[in-house]
């Protein structure tokens, strides 16, 4: 049972190294061509995945992407007035 943990455990870090990989922009991976460090984490599993995360991962990182609320826009359906209204008004049964 543990066998089947540790290789399930070894199984998850290298997909999230080769998909860590593979979705880092060409521009910001260190050291070695993005194509290289593909074949180095598919061809040595586990130490390729080291590697990539000591020596191969963008320094910084990287930054969400900015969703700034607009003024006076409502969040949800429950922060709109107009719609607060609307819905009082046919739970009253004034639907006309």
């Amino acid at each position: 049972m543990a066998g089947v943990l540790i290789g399930l455990a070894l199984l998850a870090f290298w997909l999230f190294s080769l998909f860590d990989v593979v979705t880092t922009p060409e521009d910001e991976v260190r050291n070695v061509p993005k194509a290289l460090w593909i074949l180095i984490v598919v061809l040595i599993p586990l130490l390729g995945g080291l590697v990539w995360m000591a020596r191969g991962r963008p320094r910084t990182p990287r930054a969400a992407w900015p969703v700034p609320p607009g003024p006076g826009v409502p969040k949800g359906p429950d922060d709109d007035p107009d719609f607060l209204r609307d819905l009082d008004r046919r739970m009253r049964g004034d639907d006309s």
